[in-house]
């Protein structure tokens, strides 16, 4: 019999452990409606102030997952899926799928949409015409057999109680929460049947998690909670002090991730891509060129034409050039985000729509010797908000007498 909501909630605020039963009946609870948000709002202030055990949070993953539709796949090569907590600059997803399933995985990957300055994957290759991210499970099937890998967006019996506590999370301001936080993204992954998991946690002023023992925790916490829900997993803890890459915008990250699978593209992204592929052809392969071909065959698989102009044509550009003589000690990645958010690029709700032309374009690197006048980023705009966008990314070059000490972009790997 199910326990009541005031049952449930009287132990969760004196401490009490949960049990299997109570966190099964509140997630049940929380999608079938008989649950109230006022009620779900306390059960997830009393998780933010206490905490949850490894045993609780395996337990609250699991009955998130299967609070809806669960994906099968066919017996076949691994199923593996790569997630990051998000970023400046950040288009590995669109590198690693198709390098993976160069390699011989099953790589289905469920991405999302970008909130505030970090953009979000599916935004990304929406910037494709034709790409469309609402197959249906027959279509991926089919596209998983026949390419090895897709990139698609969470369908709505993907583990519907995730949708319900995410959104109560940010009004009540228990985002933070390391529990939660593991919840939501395990949920969905084993909600879509991959058998291993690499993570990407960024750590650094361009992401969620800003200092780098908070970041580390999390990884920790993701790795075991992971492993006790029975999905292989390891994650590494990466620099987002910086943009990655020199793209920041949609379609303009979209490019950039072409030249990577073409091979070429930036250093760092190359390098990132490569330590979380982890595989002793990765590099070979993605010099070869080979992965784009398998890229072109995942668009056009899902409705795109790899061979198009991209969206977003009719942009203008402005240089942002060096003030002073010296070394570029600092490019902020929170203000090169913030500035490409304010010109259009990413939304402050989930309903808002992004322009898939405008961004940003960084010329320079930490360390790089610079004279006055000197080009460090190209702003790309449609005369929306430029004077402002404009501010905010000088501001995010920091130009002094000396060359800075620059910390590895991988931390540490948590395995």
């Amino acid at each position: 019999m199910p326990m009541a909501a005031d049952e449930i909630l009287t132990a969760m605020r004196a401490g009490v452990p949960q049990t299997d039963e109570a966190i099964e009946d509140f997630v049940r609870g929380v999608v079938d409606g008989t649950l109230s948000r006022p009620q779900i709002g306390a059960w997830l202030a009393f998780a933010y102030a206490r905490g949850l055990t490894d045993r609780e949070t395996v337990t609250l993953t699991r009955a998130m997952t299967v609070s809806g539709t669960t994906l099968r796949w066919e017996d076949g090569p691994e199923l593996r899926d790569k997630h990051s907590t998000g970023g400046v600059g950040d288009k590995v997803s669109l590198v690693l799928a198709p390098l993976w399933a160069e390699l011989g995985l099953r790589v289905p990957m469920i991405s999302g949409r970008g909130l505030g300055h970090t953009g979000g994957t599916l935004d990304k290759l929406e910037s494709i015409p034709g790409y469309r991210t609402d197959l249906d499970e027959p279509a991926l099937h089919a596209l998983l057999a026949d390419v090895g890998c897709f990139v698609t967006g969470q369908t709505g019996e993907l583990a519907p109680a995730d949708r319900v506590l995410y959104a109560l999370r940010n009004e009540t301001s228990t985002v933070p929460s390391i529990p939660l936080i593991v919840g939501s993204i395990l949920s969905k992954k084993l909600a879509a049947g991959v058998a291993s998991l690499v993570l990407d946690v960024k750590t650094g002023s361009g992401a969620f998690m800003e200092a780098e023992d908070d970041a580390v925790r999390l990884a920790e916490a993701l790795v075991r909670v992971a492993r006790g829900a029975g999905m292989r997993c390891e994650a590494l803890v990466t620099s987002m002090e910086r943009p990655l890459g020199r793209a920041v915008g949609n379609a303009l990250e979209v490019q950039e991730a072409v030249d990577a699978l073409r091979g070429g593209g930036p250093d760092d992204l190359r390098e990132l891509v490569l330590a979380l592929a982890d595989h002793p052809d990765a590099e070979r392969v993605l010099a070869s060129g080979a992965a784009y071909e398998r890229f072109a065959r995942m668009v056009r698989g899902q409705g795109g034409d790899p061979d198009a102009p991209l969206l977003g044509a009719g942009t203008t550009e402005l240089p942002i050039v060096a003030e002073r003589s010296g070394f570029v000690r600092r490019v902020d990645a929170l203000g090169v985000g913030r500035a490409a958010f304010v010109l259009g690029a990413g939304r402050r709700r989930a309903e808002d729509a992004v322009d898939p032309g405008v961004g940003v374009l960084v010329e320079v690197r930490p360390g790089q010797e610079v004279r006055a006048g000197d080009l460090l980023a190209r702003l790309i705009h449609r005369d929306h908000e430029t004077e402002r966008a404009a501010s905010m990314l000088q501001a995010a070059f920091e130009v002094g007498d000396g060359p800075p000490t620059t910390a590895p972009l991988v931390r540490r790997r948590v395995a």
